[in-house]
């Protein structure tokens, strides 16, 4: 079996659009912007063997602001970019009330399946509460990007966090601490 970090995309891998503090995903993939230092926390995390796995709700196709084609090239980029291999996408909106949109775990259980994960030595990053009460739900640990957003914020237990290279940094410094004799 795998370990995974669970990435949500906007926020933690790319930046995502922040408008009256509130984020939105970007509306094409000119709007892709790698965030800082997530490339090196990417190479560090696979390093540790981890997989990494997006997983996102973009309810903007059921809005019909972007197109199926528009998001698959939006995660090319990111793909080639990041070298993050696995993308889970919830396309519905809250109304929808299906059992893949975050703060439901249903990306989180899709991907374990199919990917064959361990989610008890699985981590998920995320920048908003829904990232983090999807881990909640299946008691995976959790780091939140705190943006201060004017939302919601999560519920603990969760380690806050300034970016996904930090995170890396933790988990990198367990590795090492479970090979300390």
């Amino acid at each position: 079996m795998r370990r995974a970090v669970f990435l949500d995309r906007d926020g933690v891998i790319n930046a995502a659009v922040v408008f009256d503090r509130k984020p939105y995903s970007p509306k094409n993939f000119a709007g892709i912007k790698i965030l800082d230092g997530v490339i090196e926390a990417i190479k560090s995390l696979m390093a540790q063997n981890f997989t990494p796995v997006i997983i996102t709700n973009q309810p903007d196709i059921t809005r019909k602001i972007i197109t199926e084609n528009d998001l698959i090239s939006m995660h090319k980029i990111i793909s080639k970019e990041t070298q993050i291999k696995h993308f889970y996408i919830c396309p519905h909106d809250e109304k929808d009330l299906c059992e893949c949109r975050k703060p439901k775990p249903g990306l989180i259980t899709q991907a374990a399946k199919e990917l064959q994960i361990d989610l008890n030595s699985s981590f998920l990053v995320g920048d908003r509460w829904r990232d983090i009460a999807a881990a909640q739900a299946l008691n995976i640990e959790s780091f939140f990007i705190d943006y201060s957003y004017a939302e919601k914020q999560p519920s603990k237990p969760y380690t806050r966090v300034s970016s996904l290279l930090e995170v890396s940094k933790i988990l990198a410094e367990r590795t090492r601490d479970d090979f300390t004799f």
